[in-house]
Formats: C-alpha cells, structure tokens, sequence
C-alpha cells in the first residue's frame, strides 16, 4: 500500500466520526489560539510600555523623593542641577508637581489624574509637543500666570467640535487660558497619557497644589550617550543637600532595559501557561484515537488477515492523529489572527511569528506523540484476536 492510499485511509477515519474529530480538533484549536496571542498579548503590552518609556528621551532622568530620610526636592534642589560649573553635561532642568483636578469649561466636566505643573523646558524634555496652539512661556512661569496646554483627550471631552486654544477653563476655582493642545502620543492599556493638562509650576502651587515638596525633577542630558555622567553629576550635588536615601534617579535607559527583560519573562509565562491547554488537547488526542482503534478492531484484523503490514496499520492511525493535529492547529492560528485585531484587557496584541511557528510545531508533534500510543496499539493486534472482537 502507497503513502496516498495510507493517507486517503486516514482521511476516511476522520470523516467516518465527524463530530468526535471536530471536538478533537477544537482542543488543539484553543491551545493552539491561546499561545499565540497570550504572547501577542504579552508583546503588545511590552511594546506600548515601550514606546512610552522611549517617548520620554533616553537622555532623560527623573529625580524623585523617597519616604526615607530627612528633607525633599524643592525648587532650589531643582536650580542647584542646573549649574555648568558642576553639572556641565546637563541640558535642562524641569521641576515637577502633579496632582489630580477637575477642568470644567461651560457646564461640561472632566477630571484628570495628571495636572502638572512645571517649567517650559519639560516639553522638549519629556518629548511632549504642542500640536495647535503654543507652550507657555519662562515669562509666563515666572508670573505664574493661570495658562494651560491640554491633552487631546481633554481637548476632546470638553471642547468636542470646538478649537479650545484662547478659550477658559476652570480648575481648582480659577480660571486657565488655554494656550495649546499637545501631540497625541501613544499609550498603554493601563493609562491614557493623553488625559493630561500642564501648566506653569507657579500657578499650579498656587491654585492646586501648595507649596510642598515638588513631586519629581526631569533632568536632560546634553547627549544620550552622556546619561550615566549626568546622573553623577546630579547625584553628587544631590548628595551635598539631601540624605543618600531620601531621593532615587530613574534612569529611562535603565528603565527601558529593566522592562524588556520583565516583559520577556511575563510573556515567556504567559506562553508557558497557554501550553498547558495544547497538552490538554494532546492527552485528548490519545483518548479520542484509543477509542477509534477499539472502534475499529474488526476493520483493522480483516486489513491484516488480507496482508496489510504492521507499518501500515501504525502508519495510518499516526497520520490521522497528526492530521487533527494540524487541521486543528491551523484553524487555532487563523484564530489568533482574528482576536489579534481586537484589544484585550486594554492591550493591542502583536503577535510574535516565532510564536505562531511554535505552536504550529508542537501541534505537530503533539499529534505524533500522543497519537503514537492508539496507532502502536493497532499494529500489534493479532488478526485472529482482532477478528473475534465483537
């Protein structure tokens, strides 16, 4: 017998129990699905995360206070950096304060979670552009004038069909001038970071905030590549006012870093448990073709009484395991390249094509594993025994 005679066999197997080998096929249909875009989940996550961290400049640090020791950053800490004498490598500094607050513009509210006060400085620094309209001014700041640059999503839920630039809102029982929108940026699932509004630091104390502690300092670097000088230099005129522990620099490069390797291992776990229903729909495998073998005893004792070689009979019974397995795995990618297209759990999946080789493989080799035991068990039956099997 031919490999096209053995394999028409094994088609005809599958389509004699056509409902027990689509639910055989459903279960490597969702481990199969399942793996590629939990993946595709993990890389999304990863890859919007970042974006946002690369959105900020690699040649930016960010000073912030700790709940340890004695004092916190103020805005003469924050002037100190800004010294070409012992910070030379510094291109700007951006005092930071954030708060939440509730814009309101003609009877329509929307609360952010970040309103931020700071210097004209942080735009360029924390690669954040207006797209119509303008930033604030230094003379702005320095008058601490009630001017604000909003988000498009703010932009959006106040002022929908409407240009918000010279426009009022009010926040905080004062009114702001709107001097500008700022560029749309991507964001993760977790956090929208165009639901923004910032403002000059002076204002923002005065009217939101109070005079505190600044909640951050952004520090640029005159160069990417300058970045570890930079945070020497911030640190040692850091050290010089406050405690070593009341205050910890974030590095964005780090950072990036420090995330690609915890996104690698979260995604690598998420495939890991997304495997575990591919070996659910393998020992499914083994059940459904030990019950097709038993189905078929007599069958198989008349095909060996009229001279079908063993590796015949085990070659049949593994193509039909290994073909579920495929048919299955298939339909499970075709699968995961439709869910792709939709957001899960706030994240854009992006599927990793190593990925979805991998699982198309293990479906393959798990159609050959397990369905090795059911077509080993079909060879070595005796034609007398198998004839007499009612």
């Amino acid at each position: 017998m031919n490999s096209a005679e053995i394999l028409r066999f094994a088609l005809r197997g599958i389509a004699a129990n056509k409902l027990r080998s689509i639910l055989t096929m459903l279960g490597i249909l969702i481990g199969v699905a399942a793996v590629i875009l939990l993946v595709a989940v993990g890389n999304g996550s990863a890859k919007s995360i970042a974006s946002r961290i690369e959105a900020l400049g690699t040649n930016t640090l960010t000073v912030m206070s700790t709940s340890r020791g004695s004092g916190g950053l103020t805005m003469r800490i924050a002037e100190s950096l800004d010294d070409p004498a012992v910070a030379p490598d510094v291109r700007s500094v951006s005092p930071v304060v954030s708060t939440s607050a509730t814009l309101t513009y003609e009877g329509a509210e929307h609360e952010i979670s970040s309103f931020v006060g700071t210097t004209p400085s942080w735009f360029a620094a924390s690669n954040f552009p207006v797209a119509t309209g303008a930033i604030f001014t230094a003379d702005d700041e320095a008058q601490a004038r009630r001017v604000v640059v909003i988000g498009q999503t703010v932009a959006e839920e106040l002022f929908s069909g409407v240009d918000p630039v010279g426009r009022q809102v009010t926040v905080g029982g004062a009114l702001f001038t709107v001097t500008g929108v700022l560029a749309e940026k991507s964001s993760s699932g977790f956090q929208d970071s165009n639901d923004t509004a910032v403002a000059p630091i002076g204002a923002v104390r005065q009217v939101l905030a109070g005079y505190g502690s600044l909640s951050s300092i952004l520090v640029e670097a005159a160069d990417p590549s300058m970045v570890d000088t930079v945070q020497s230099e911030i640190s040692t005129i850091l050290d010089r006012r406050l405690d070593s522990d009341a205050y910890r620099v974030q590095n964005a490069s780090q950072l990036l870093e420090t995330q690609t390797e915890t996104a690698d291992t979260f995604t690598t776990l998420l495939g890991a448990v997304a495997a575990i229903s591919l070996l659910v729909g393998g020992i499914g495998i083994t059940n459904i073709m030990l019950v097709t073998v038993t189905e078929r005893t007599r069958e198989i004792g008349i095909r060996k009484a009229l001279g079908a070689p063993r590796r015949v009979i085990l070659s049949q019974f593994l193509i039909e395991a290994t073909l579920l397995s495929v048919i299955g795995g298939g339909l499970g990618v075709a699968a995961a390249v439709i869910g792709s297209r939709f957001s899960i759990v706030g994240v854009q999946p992006v599927i990793v094509p190593s990925s979805v080789v991998l699982a198309l493989g293990v479906s393959v080799l798990i159609g050959l594993f397990f369905g090795g035991l059911p077509a080993a068990r079909a060879a070595r039956l005796r034609p007398i025994d198998a004839l007499r099997y009612e």
